[in-house]
């Protein structure tokens, strides 16, 4: 309730991304391989971006 009106930090925005991406890939992986490396590979390269945001 404290972080009602707080705005979320970038790497917060991206681990939510990552998140999204993981479950999608997850999901995908099950139907289509191809298309869930791919997935595998953007959120890849978005936790890429958290490591280098954070200390």
């Amino acid at each position: 309730m404290f972080r009602l009106f707080k705005k979320k930090t970038e790497v917060e925005k991206l681990q939510e991304k990552y998140q999204k991406l993981m479950k999608e890939a997850f999901e995908l992986s099950k139907i289509n391989r191809t298309e869930s490396d791919n997935k595998y590979a953007e959120a890849d390269e978005v936790q890429k971006q958290i490591d280098a945001l954070t200390p």
